[in-house]
């Protein structure tokens, strides 16, 4: 058993396989998944886990060089903006319209999705590199 770091497999498998640039996302649990995209559902109950939650858990094993979010977040989900921005400690930012977004998410390894219920609470994350 692992001793530290994501204990789900398939998180672990994703993060594993990711080269430079390939990106991955975290949803809230409407975003619709592409089809042929791979889906990691972690949605147990509304809320539970936290969009945020899940951010803060698969950074800690990911090397991010940049993110996507969505620019309606920014009027609808104000306060999990912030703290997104926040988790990210100095990370490139860009921001898309959500229509954009939802079509970047066709080139995703793998959407992991929360059980997070706020509006426009979607990121992807792009794989840097250890070196």
């Amino acid at each position: 058993m692992k001793k530290q770091g994501i204990l789900n497999s398939h998180i672990s498998e994703v993060l594993t396989h990711l080269g430079h640039t390939d990106t991955i996302v975290i949803a809230d649990c409407g975003l619709p998944i592409p089809p042929g995209v791979r889906r990691i559902d972690l949605a147990l109950k509304q809320g539970d886990p936290s969009f945020l939650e899940t951010i803060n858990e698969v950074m800690s094993d990911m090397v991010v060089e940049k993110a996507t979010l969505a620019k309606e977040i920014q009027l609808k989900n104000e306060t999990v903006q912030k703290e997104t921005v926040q988790l990210l400690e100095g990370i490139e930012v860009q921001y898309v319209s959500h229509e954009e977004l939802k079509e970047l998410t066709k080139k995703a390894k793998a959407v992991i999705r929360t059980g997070e219920v706020s509006p426009y609470a979607n990121i992807i994350l792009h794989a840097g590199v250890i070196f």
